[in-house]
């Protein structure tokens, strides 16, 4: 869990996080989802944050059935798409849920 000094220490990539769910058109709850899991897994090092940032949107679009592939994802984020793909299942795992299988 993170508390709400995460959240203001973080805002910077909170708001790139919204920024890409605006370019891969995602609702509000996978926005959440993202930032949620986000700031449960927000890494020390600045340059982990954005792959970290990525994965949690791909991770809160999967969640809330708004499935992007992983290239969009990491494009909209501007990391390589292996970023996305080391890091969602984790983030997903430490979040309480199974990843799929595929």
């Amino acid at each position: 869990m993170y508390s709400a000094r995460d959240r203001v220490d973080n805002e910077e990539w909170l708001t790139r996080i919204e920024r890409a769910a605006d370019r891969l058109s995602l609702g509000a709850e996978a926005r959440s989802y993202a930032s949620d899991m986000f700031l449960s897994e927000v890494p020390d090092e600045d340059r982990s944050k954005r792959a970290v940032a990525a994965a949690s949107l791909y991770a809160g679009a999967l969640i809330a059935g708004e499935e992007r592939p992983q290239s969009r994802v990491a494009d909209a984020m501007g990391v390589s798409r292996l970023s996305v793909q080391q890091h969602w299942k984790p983030i997903l795992e430490s979040a309480g849920f199974r990843p799929p299988s595929w």
